[in-house]
């Protein structure tokens, strides 16, 4: 049995070259929509629930506020994260108030820049 999966990467937003089918992008992109990407103006956790369970393959959301959204839904099956060996004092928080989740670690990758890509899947 294939469960299809919601990927919640918390990194930059996917340029239109990498981005995965099925990806749900954030409302401020301005490109138009294609066979890859679909663009939602708003985000409608139903609509995503019935996309995960009729899509052929897996989704995945790309930047911090949507994926915001879709962790507090409890639509997220596993999570991507990339962690910088930089410390900047502000902007956008990675992950969201409010939402706890236990992850098991699939996987791991260290960067020879210093950038660590953690792969965790949400325990059910």
């Amino acid at each position: 049995m294939i469960i299809r999966t919601l990927s919640a990467s918390i990194a930059a937003p996917a340029s239109a070259t990498t981005r995965k089918p099925g990806q749900i992008e954030p409302q401020s992109r301005s490109c138009s929509t294609s066979e890859r990407t679909r663009i939602e103006r708003r985000f409608d956790p139903e609509a995503v629930r019935e996309l995960k369970r009729t899509a052929g393959s897996d989704l995945g959301i790309g930047g911090p506020h949507l994926a915001a959204e879709a962790f507090a839904a409890g639509l997220v099956d596993q999570v991507h994260l990339l962690l910088s060996p930089v410390i900047v004092g502000g902007g956008t928080r990675a992950l969201p108030d409010g939402v706890r989740l236990d992850l098991e670690l699939v996987d791991e990758h260290r960067f020879g820049n210093g950038v660590v890509h953690l792969h965790h899947r949400v325990r059910s």
